[in-house]
């Protein structure tokens, strides 16, 4: 399990850096295209598939799968295709899935 969490990781903060290098353009407009709108999203989907097994609610591992595999899927669709907004809703129902996923914290009452 630890192994999956530092995978996941991993992934995670290379999509963050794919993210920043396409929005402060970093390298040549086609490398931060192809970074901001093709590797980010291989990355954050694989990130995705990586959380799945480890969500502690198991009514979301599934759709998590699915936001990962939609992520994937969606940045080799080209941007001119109506179904290359498939990526954005993967990104989001990700996100929106592992906020919920966060572990419930214990307050004192004192």
């Amino acid at each position: 399990m630890k192994n999956l969490q530092m995978i996941q990781g991993i992934l995670s903060l290379a999509a963050i850096f794919c993210l920043v290098a396409g929005w402060m353009n970093l390298f040549s407009p086609e490398i931060n295209d192809f970074l901001y709108r093709k590797v980010f999203f291989v990355l954050i989907g694989a990130s995705f598939l990586f959380m799945a097994p480890v969500i502690s609610n198991k009514n979301f591992i599934y759709p998590m799968y699915i936001a990962g595999v939609l992520c994937i899927a969606g940045s080799f669709i080209p941007e001119e295709n109506r179904f290359a907004a498939i990526k954005t809703i993967g990104l989001f129902a990700g996100v929106i899935i592992s906020l919920f996923n966060r572990p419930k914290v214990q307050r004192d009452q004192s």
